[in-house]
């Protein structure tokens, strides 16, 4: 029987990769250094999703601060340079993932990352982890719109030869969600991430995976409907 999708679109950050604590500490260390206070770890599950510059415009209301211009960008200058000296610190694959993925890449389907994380930070997590199963890895290019703008992911499908209609878009978040429906693709909702199940519900999620296997049985046409 045949597979009813060709590819997997998947979201990097609470999608493929637990990179929860990582951000929250470079997060948190940006912080520091402008003398200001920390924000709880679990706190940043609502702050990440939109791009590094609107995780630091969040991060500042948080702690109620309001920075001019100059020191916003200054303070986005300090938590890349932090995350760029360790970016797989506190980071790691969220268990029995990379056994999924192989396995549909021996079925033939092709495998890529679409993040908002930027994309030099993006390449480097992606490839650390998942590298030899990915056809693809892009994050946030200057040139191209942030998810949930469709423009990345549609470049993608022309570059892989493929429709819309054959990629699963996969990740964890409404904007996830939002950047499937808005390139025609069918989207899965992962339930270990950073949102909630009422969240991608709500952003129209085709499938919903509460583990592993429930994220296989949605690629190969066999999931939990939303």
């Amino acid at each position: 029987m045949p597979l009813p999708y060709k590819a997997c679109l998947f979201d990097l950050d609470g999608t493929l990769v637990d990179t929860l604590h990582s951000i929250a500490y470079f997060g948190n260390n940006a912080l520091s250094a402008f003398a200001l206070p920390p924000i709880p770890v679990q706190t940043y599950k609502q702050l990440v999703g939109n791009g590094a510059d609107v995780l630091i415009h969040r991060m500042l209301k948080t702690v109620n601060a309001d920075l001019p211009p100059e020191k916003e960008k200054a303070l986005r200058a300090e938590y890349d340079r932090l995350y760029e000296s360790d970016p797989l610190a506190l980071a790691g694959p969220y268990p029995g993932l990379p056994d999924v993925l192989e396995k549909l890449h021996a079925q033939g389907l092709r495998l890529g990352v679409l993040s908002n994380k930027p994309d030099n930070m993006a390449q480097y997590v992606a490839q650390a982890f998942y590298g030899p199963l990915l056809d693809t890895i892009r994050g946030q290019r200057p040139q191209t719109p942030k998810k949930p703008d469709p423009a990345a992911a549609l470049e993608i499908c022309a570059a892989w030869g493929l429709l819309p209609g054959d990629v699963l878009y996969i990740g964890d978040s409404g904007v996830d969600m939002q950047t499937g429906q808005n390139a025609g693709m069918d989207t899965c909702g992962v339930l270990w991430g950073f949102r909630t199940e009422e969240e991608l519900r709500a952003h129209g999620a085709k499938y919903l995976a509460g583990d592993p296997a429930q994220l296989e049985a949605a690629a190969t046409g066999k999931g939990r409907k939303a």
